[in-house]
């Protein structure tokens, strides 16, 4: 089927690749700034991951169902909307007076930076022609991989140079921009509004279980898990609302997501890779933040440089697969792409309180590499096997899948290091004893300096229990990156000439 878009290419390039960077940046720029932020509204230090919590909260909402606000209002319509959406909250966050002014404005940004990524990659697909998708795809792709490594960066530099304010208010100019310029250039000519009747019933289920999940995997680790009677109360609202959304939209005959595509096997294996790509992208940048400001006490923007430098790399690399993609079994570039993503969080393993730049940057470094020959790849495998009518559907609940990889991500390795920083430090606190030779010549070095022994062996005893508890979150990121094999392995060979994500 031939493309609903028209109007200039390189233009409607600009605006979606501007608009999709904007929205995946604001994911991670607020992580640097949360410090800031607590400090402005004296907020207890358990309560300012709300700041993220909301965002993500509302983007999972929006993602799965944003084929079907395309198939009703159009592109044009739904994406300039999406911007403006974005933009107007990005102006109240602010000037939020207090957390929970900021975690309401906070949410309504997600509604619509949840929408514009996935829209934004449909709108690229449809305008370009199928033998131009393969450098569609690396253009799209590099905005969604490069913006998560950007965000903390520039953040940083923002924040050094003014306040925790303009992370949000330099939307501004750039969603007023975009939002004209896509009114002005997006066309569909011959569009028709589905009018098909409003799956009500699913929206709500789906409104209810996915905010839920998302409570249970941000605050499950500082609440103790099950341990808490609210988690355990929102983990049972999540399986309920979400079992029974799933149940109602294989029966409904007009839902607003149609999860009737996962019978292809090559979309549910591709889609599962891309939960996977969630996890290593989200997940192990939050380890590696957390390893560089608790064990190397780096500052937000020397961390922010170490992620901009490897980063680098995807800026060359993804247009270059983007072209190349066409002519090579994307299985066989995904193979070479997970295990290079493997080979990263192995490295990562590897990483000591000795560490050195250069050291830091080359794990950050080769996991681009890794992610560049994956993230094209795998929406060429996933999607080239569905007909035309199920691919805006398909992108929707595609994206989701890295969403919520980076969620799930985000929430185990969190936990891998809280336990870990008991288990090991138990493990080491066994053998510092009086008797060993060792513990006694540090002992007598410690009170050469006049220093409280205890209290400085017991922190070395910590800090490297510490670091041990990092090398498990890395190596377990390496197990569940590498089960993508077996997933690209279960995939069937894409048809000649079928066009990948997003088309129309």
């Amino acid at each position: 089927m031939e493309s609903q878009v028209r109007g200039p290419k390189v233009a409607i390039t600009i605006i979606v690749m501007l608009a999709a960077l904007m929205a995946m940046i604001d994911i991670s720029i607020v992580n640097v700034a949360l410090t800031d932020i607590r400090a402005s509204f004296a907020t207890p230090l358990d309560q300012i991951g709300w700041v993220s919590t909301g965002y993500m909260m509302a983007n999972i909402v929006v993602i799965p169902m944003t084929g079907w606000f395309q198939r009703r209002f159009g592109f044009k319509k739904y994406f300039t909307a999406s911007v403006i959406v974005f933009t107007v909250a990005s102006v109240l966050c602010g000037t939020a007076w207090n957390l929970p002014s900021l975690v309401v404005f906070r949410m309504l940004q997600g509604i619509g930076g949840g929408a514009i990524i996935p829209t934004a990659q449909s709108i690229l697909f449809a305008r370009y022609p199928k033998k131009e998708h393969g450098m569609a795809a690396g253009l799209f792709g590099l905005g969604a991989i490069t913006g998560p490594l950007l965000g903390p960066t520039i953040g940083g530099y923002l924040i050094d140079f003014s306040s925790w304010h303009w992370i949000f208010l330099v939307n501004v100019p750039v969603g007023i921009a975009v939002a004209a310029l896509a009114w002005k250039y997006i066309d569909e000519p011959g569009f028709v509004a589905d009018a098909r009747p409003i799956d009500l019933k699913g929206i709500a289920l789906l409104a209810t279980g996915m905010p839920a999940l998302q409570y249970v995997l941000e605050e499950g680790n500082r609440d103790g898990w099950f341990e808490s009677t609210r988690i355990a109360v929102l983990a049972a609202v999540a399986v309920i609302a979400l079992v029974t959304f799933v149940a109602h939209e294989l029966e409904t005959p007009h839902p607003v997501v149609d999860l009737r595509v996962f019978k292809n096997r090559s979309y549910a294996a591709g889609t599962g890779i891309n939960f996977l790509t969630g996890v290593a992208l989200f997940g192990s940048s939050y380890l590696f933040s957390l390893f560089c400001g608790t064990v190397m006490h780096y500052t937000a923007l020397d961390t922010g440089r170490v992620f901009l430098i490897a980063g680098l790399a995807q800026i060359v690399l993804m247009p270059m697969v983007g072209r190349i993609g066409p002519r090579i079994d994307p299985r066989l570039l995904l193979l070479v792409g997970v295990t290079i993503v493997g080979v990263s969080q192995w490295y990562g393993a590897q990483l000591t309180a000795q560490a050195g730049f250069h050291d830091l940057v080359t794990p950050q470094m080769i996991r681009a590499v890794g992610l560049a020959f994956v993230f094209i790849p795998v929406s060429v495998a996933a999607l080239s096997d569905l007909p035309d009518q199920a691919r805006g559907n398909a992108t929707g609940l595609f994206n989701l899948t890295r969403e919520l990889g980076g969620s799930i991500g985000t929430a185990w390795m969190g936990k891998v290091v809280a336990d870990g920083m008991v288990s090991h430090g138990a493990a080491l606190a066994q053998h510092v004893t009086v008797f060993d030779p060792a513990v006694q010549e540090r002992i007598a070095v410690v009170a050469s300096t006049g220093g409280p022994a205890d209290a400085i062996i017991g922190n070395q005893v910590a800090g490297q229990a510490l670091v041990m508890s990092f090398e498990d979150g890395f190596r377990l990121a390496m197990v569940a990156i590498l089960v993508g094999i077996a997933l690209v392995l279960m995939m069937k060979k894409p048809r000649a000439g079928v066009a990948p994500v997003g088309a129309h």
